[in-house]
């Protein structure tokens, strides 16, 4: 058994320093003291803020309704990084993936190509993540189906989109306020309305 990797630590923060030319995807199942949900992106380390009342109703609001509502041969996983290349590891709010594409009980990762859909809420501090970095990485992946979820008046706004298998970028194929109802990449049908219910 090899001894565990040392980490030179901030003094600060306690957080690990990154080696030249960033960390890799399976650095971060090594490295001690980070947040709950950490994902990488080109090779850095990015925390996810709290959640707000919005985001945590509209993830469960999605959650439900896709446990609900996929064929059986999809699982839903929640929180559950995807490993897109070497420096790429991003943690999709929601991700719909082929069922038995977890290896074991001790995964902490999936592959793009048994990712069908990966859905982000957008946050205060992801915006640029997930209106730009995130969708082009998930694309040039091959994830066929893609969701942005923006807040709207308090109500979620669903943009859906669909990679274009020639260019390996996504089209828009649907915008959806109070209810969305879908047919690909499978039969869905929920009323976005509820979540701004405390």
């Amino acid at each position: 058994m090899s001894a565990a990797p040392e980490f030179e630590l901030d003094e600060q923060y306690n957080y690990p320093v990154p080696p030249p030319g960033g960390w890799t995807a399976d650095d971060l199942d090594r490295l001690p003291n980070l947040p709950r949900r950490t994902e990488l992106i080109d090779g850095s380390l990015v925390f996810m803020s709290p959640q707000t009342g919005f985001h945590m109703r509209t993830l469960r609001l999605l959650e439900r309704a896709l446990v609900d509502q996929v064929p059986d041969e999809f699982e839903v996983f929640r929180e559950f990084t995807v490993k897109l290349g070497e420096a790429d590891r991003p943690d999709p709010d929601l991700v719909v993936v082929k069922a038995g594409a977890d290896t074991g009980p001790k995964d902490t990762w999936l592959k793009p190509e048994d990712v069908m859909l990966a859905v982000e809420i957008v946050s205060q501090d992801s915006k640029v993540r997930d209106r730009e970095v995130k969708p082009r990485k998930y694309a040039t992946a091959g994830i066929p189906h893609f969701w942005r979820v923006e807040e709207s008046e308090g109500l979620p706004l669903v943009l859906v989109f669909e990679l274009d298998p020639a260019t390996r970028a996504y089209m828009p194929s649907g915008i959806f306020r109070d209810r969305l109802k879908l047919s690909v990449p499978f039969d869905i049908d929920t009323d976005l309305t509820w979540t701004n219910r405390p």
